[in-house]
């Protein structure tokens, strides 16, 4: 069984492009846990509407505490063996799914894949997010520089343990389980761009007004210190 946790807030105006891409690639018992952190507006009325059409969408409140929590709820709602993270804004392409659960079938534990780097109308900014950042394994790598991001990672359920609970003031869920999979498991990287990763001026990034080299340091020296406690103490 196939989760998705997606994560939103106000994401009326592309939410739904979105949640079309994901659902044509999921079988008759996979799931969209979608965690809305301001309910009550027009994102949950177009969540509901969709959720009555398929049931395999899934509408919960956020706690209104921001991307790092919001995502923590959705994955917690989640019952599959492989966990999709996924934005509210990006498009999925047709052969996501069946890529990433090949890389699962070869042994997987955590996979991340490239991306398009797309402008709101989804035209192609960069053809590589992989080049635009770098991106390379390595725990002392990704705590200097992190390669992760959500939208393109997928987990095995198996890595739920060492995860969870993503600790509170971490700046990006991403980053934590990215490192979480190679200390723990099987980190498979995909070259392949299988997602049009939207940019916009209302894009949510964990922490983006939080830039300073000093506050850039503290959120170093936190990871560290919370991955020796999970290392030392969740055996």
């Amino acid at each position: 069984m196939i989760s998705v946790a997606l994560a939103a807030y106000k994401g009326e105006k592309y939410i739904e492009e979105q949640l079309r891409s994901v659902l044509s690639q999921l079988g008759k018992g996979d799931e969209i846990i979608v965690s809305d952190d301001k309910p009550g507006g027009m994102t949950e009325t177009i969540v509901r509407r969709i959720m009555s059409e398929d049931k395999r969408v899934v509408y919960v409140e956020g706690k209104g505490k921001g991307i790092v929590s919001n995502f923590t709820n959705a994955i917690r709602y989640c019952k599959g063996d492989k966990i999709f993270l996924c934005d509210q804004d990006d498009v999925w392409l047709p052969e996501k799914v069946r890529r990433v659960m090949e890389a699962f079938d070869e042994g997987a534990t955590l996979v991340l894949h490239n991306a398009y780097v797309t402008n709101e109308n989804l035209e192609i900014i960069n053809y590589s997010f992989f080049e635009q950042r770098k991106s390379k394994k390595g725990v002392i790598k990704n705590i200097v520089k992190n390669s992760y991001m959500g939208c393109c990672m997928a987990f095995d359920r198996k890595l739920l343990r060492k995860i969870m609970p993503i600790p509170k003031y971490v700046p990006m869920h991403d980053q934590w389980i990215g490192i979480i999979g190679e200390i723990y498991g099987k980190v498979t990287f995909i070259d392949t761009p299988l997602i049009y990763y939207r940019v916009h001026g209302n894009n949510a990034t964990a922490g983006q007004k939080e830039n300073s080299f000093a506050r850039k340091l503290r959120w170093r020296q936190y990871i560290i210190r919370r991955l020796i406690g999970r290392v030392l103490f969740r055996k």
